[in-house]
Order: structure tokens, then sequence, then C-alpha cells
């Protein structure tokens, strides 16, 4: 079922990356390759957002592999060498698509809406993904805020990656599977779709996204109905 709020048909849609278009299961077996429990996947992924965002709130974020590096050290309690610690992050490279990735991809494409991969990842590390899997042309673009030195949800990231996509962030569509990640482009003044199937549902405390379904290409479809 998709639930909808009043609002325009995106002209441009932003979709987050981890998680949301790309799985990060995977990288559990890297855990245990270096001898670690394949648990700690999810503590040291929530770390680095985590501290990801306390460096940009501080003032300026550094890049997410420097950060994803320092939060697998301390998740390993110091225990990983150089090595180690570079062949688990060496995974995000290697990591497959979500199973709706591209059927919502699809939906944008038959619509003629153009779409961008927006994270604050590594851009060349999203660039070897999406042409490993062969959909570099299907992107507009590809939008790292490690360009502005910033991790997600400040406004100004949002209205930096309309800026690069040169659409107004009132038609503007964010995507994610983080409710705090739509939460901050609804602040921020942009559309936002949420897909639950990370989440289960819309925490009270959040700004309500535009579009509410399980899948992302139903959130895709919802906002194409807006």
């Amino acid at each position: 079922m998709v639930d909808r709020v009043p609002g325009r048909r995106p002209e441009v849609v932003l979709f987050d990356v981890f998680e949301t278009l790309i799985r990060l299961e995977p990288l559990r077996e890297r855990f245990v390759e270096v001898g670690r429990p394949g648990h700690e996947l999810e503590l040291f992924f929530a770390r680095t957002l985590r501290d990801g965002m306390a460096y940009t709130l501080a003032g300026e974020a550094p890049p997410f592999r420097e950060v994803a590096k320092a939060e697998l050290a301390i998740t390993s309690g110091h225990s990983l060498s150089d090595e180690q610690i570079d062949h688990v992050l060496d995974g995000f490279a290697a990591l497959p698509l979500q199973p709706d990735a591209e059927p919502a991809s699809a939906l944008l494409a038959e619509a003629g809406i153009p779409f961008y991969a927006f994270t604050h990842g590594s851009a060349s590390i999203l660039e070897s993904i999406v042409d490993r899997l062969g959909m570099r042309d299907r992107f507009a673009g590809i939008l790292s805020a490690e360009a502005i030195r910033s991790f997600k949800p400040p406004a100004r990231v949002y209205h930096w990656a309309c800026e690069r996509a040169g659409s107004a962030p009132e038609r503007t569509a964010l995507v994610a599977v983080h409710s705090w990640d739509t939460h901050g482009a609804v602040r921020a003044g942009l559309l936002a779709g949420l897909a639950t199937r990370l989440e289960g549902g819309v925490p009270a405390v959040v700004e309500r996204p535009h579009v509410v379904a399980e899948r992302l290409d139903e959130v895709v479809a919802g906002l194409l109905a807006l």
C-alpha cells in the first residue's frame, strides 16, 4: 500500500545509496574473514553514520572512508591490522543492488525523469559499483557530499545536490530507506519518499514523507502519482 500526502510530481529524483540502492549484507562475510563476528557490521555502520554527522555538526567531516576506517578500528577493539581494515572496506566496491532498485529506476526512465545517486560515501566507490553493474548510463549523475565535506542531513547538503542537478528543491525528491534522511529532505524543502523495508514504518518524531511504501518501486510510483 502506498501512503501519499499532497505534493507535486518531482522533476528530479535523488536516491540515497547505502541500504537504499545497495545491499550492505555481503560486508558481513568480510568481517568473518578477518576474524570478527558478523554482527559487528550493524554497529560499525551505525557508528560511521553517527560520527560522520557529528563531525559535520562540528564544522567539516573527513571523507567517508577515513571515518569508516576509524570506526572499524574502534568496533573491533583495535584488533585489526591496516590490511584487515582495508580488506573489509574494499568490500564496499563489490556490493550488489537491492532487488527493488532496478524496477524503481526503470519507472523513472520510462517517465523521462532524471535520477541521481546521492551519498555521503565515496563517489569513486559508487562509480565502480554502477560500472560493475552496467548501470552508469541510467543515472544522470553521482553526487557525493564529500565534495562539500559533509554528511547528510543538514539542509545545505540537499540544497547543494539540487544545485548540482539543476532543479529547485520543491521539484526534487529524495528517496531513502532511512527516515532521518527523508526528514532532512522535507525540512530542506524537498519532496521525500520513504521505503519502509528497513525500518518498518514512519517514526512519530520525523517529518512525514510525501510518499511512504514498503519498496523503492512503490515509492517511485507514488511520487509519479503526486
